[in-house]
């Protein structure tokens, strides 16, 4: 399916896009970060060494250099066109979602700056969404490219995001608290950009300086649920134990903090807070719905029916907003990404409603593999795509949410967004014309 060029906007598809705009925006490093940096009195002789990594990394090493007068050095690793200029603190770029040698050696390197560090030393971490990938330093006897392999088959699994990130802790030099222990005996403060269900700080980026409750046969259960072929040597550190990460009460870990200064439910309440000030009643259904896309998409659609048709349990106009972390298990070859299919099929069983207009889109930008955020959905949409002879059954079959709304113009483009806090949906219900 060809792309086609963006449509003019309804009034309900721009607020839907003012409160996907918002949400980014609250989520921004320059506007979360600043209030979460120690005070530089606390240094007292030591130094501050900033690390990181994550889609949202450069832009939190921005915000540090912008509102840190005194001396730092550092390293943070982002995705491939995530870069930001810093002046003191290096940024490097590697890939995501499949890691490469890139960040393989930002990794290795990173470990070696905070080698040799005294209790007078402070590391600045930063981490947000996409860690994982961005730092995979695999443990001694496993390479890169069996961490690719498994990777590549963990996406494809429909595993969610805590069960893949808790097989990558186990396959990770650097994840699962062992970042935090090569920096002892110095302290670590870590911020957290959170881009997973729950903001649970061992699942962002697979918890490099936390520790890890989990075990290497939690992995091995993961690995077996789904059916997911091991090379020889990753099956024998899981089976082994060698892949065991740190656990709590680690006196590695004892001096290591964590502040969260952004999260999927500070985005929906911008969100929502955008919705009011247009007249609609707001409501957060949750920060942390998973499953899969289409069967989520489903749920939605059927709630917001219910509100449309019933006024339960909400009256119209109103707008439902929800997070969380859909999974696709892969059935075609088509271009998708979660938040496409999860609308797609939304847009499905909502069966053209003429009250509801609906968007989903992720908020680091891209959804799946492709660089589109996500896509706008509304009473047309699926006599539109008939009329250009595309069925939207066989395109969720397929897996091809992107090919299906970028043919009908309704891909949400943002370009690199700079944060991530995880996938953002906004279903608008209207009261009907009398």
């Amino acid at each position: 399916m060809k792309p086609a060029s963006p449509r003019s906007a309804s009034p309900q598809e721009a607020l839907l896009r003012r409160m996907f705009d918002a949400a980014i925006a609250s989520a921004q490093p320059a506007v979360c970060v600043p209030k979460h940096l120690p005070r530089a009195q606390s240094l007292g002789e030591g130094r501050l060494i900033v690390i990181g990594a994550g889609k949202a990394s450069a832009a939190m090493a921005r915000a540090v250099e912008d509102h840190w007068a005194g001396p730092l050095s550092g390293l943070v690793v982002t995705r491939y066109g995530y870069g930001v200029a810093c002046q003191r603190i290096e940024i490097a770029e590697a890939a995501h979602p499949v890691p490469d040698s890139a960040g393989l050696q930002a990794a290795q390197r990173m470990l070696g700056l905070v080698s040799g560090l005294t209790a007078e030393d402070l590391v600045l971490c930063l981490i947000s969404g996409g860690g994982s990938s961005l730092l995979p330093l695999p443990l001694p006897g496993l390479t890169l490219a069996m961490k690719q392999e498994v990777g590549r088959a963990l996406l494809k699994s429909g595993a969610t995001i805590s069960e893949m990130n808790c097989v990558r802790r186990h396959l990770s030099a650097i994840k699962g608290g062992r970042l935090a222990a090569a920096c002892y005996p110095a302290r670590v403060l870590t911020l957290l950009i959170s881009d997973v269900p729950g903001d649970l700080p061992i699942d962002i980026a697979s918890g490099p300086t936390v520790a890890d409750p989990t075990t290497c046969a939690d992995a091995l259960d993961i690995v077996c649920r789904y059916g997911i072929e091991l090379p020889a040597a990753v099956r024998d550190v899981l089976e082994s134990g060698r892949g065991e990460s740190l656990k709590p009460g680690d006196a590695r870990l004892a001096d290591c903090q964590v502040r969260m200064v952004a999260t999927p439910q500070m985005a929906l309440e911008a969100a929502a807070a955008v919705a009011r000030q247009a007249g609609y009643a707001a409501h957060i259904l949750g920060d942390a719905l998973e499953g899969e896309a289409r069967d989520v998409g489903k749920v939605l659609a059927g709630m917001a029916l219910q509100v449309a048709k019933r006024k339960q349990p909400f009256a119209a106009p109103c707008v439902l907003l929800s997070g969380g972390e859909t999974t696709v298990t892969l059935r075609g070859n088509g271009k998708g990404g979660r938040n496409v299919e999860c609308l797609l099929s939304m847009a499905r069983a909502l069966g053209g409603h003429p009250d509801i207009h609906a968007l989903a889109g992720d908020t680091d930008g891209v959804d799946g593999q492709e660089e589109i955020a996500g896509a706008v959905c509304g009473p047309d949409t699926l006599q539109r795509a008939f009329a250009q002879g595309i069925n939207p059954a066989q395109a969720l079959d397929k897996n091809d949410g992107h090919g299906f709304f970028g043919a009908l113009g309704d891909s949400v483009v943002t370009g690199p967004t700079l944060t991530n806090v995880n996938d953002f949906r906004a279903i608008v219900i209207d009261t009907p014309i009398a």
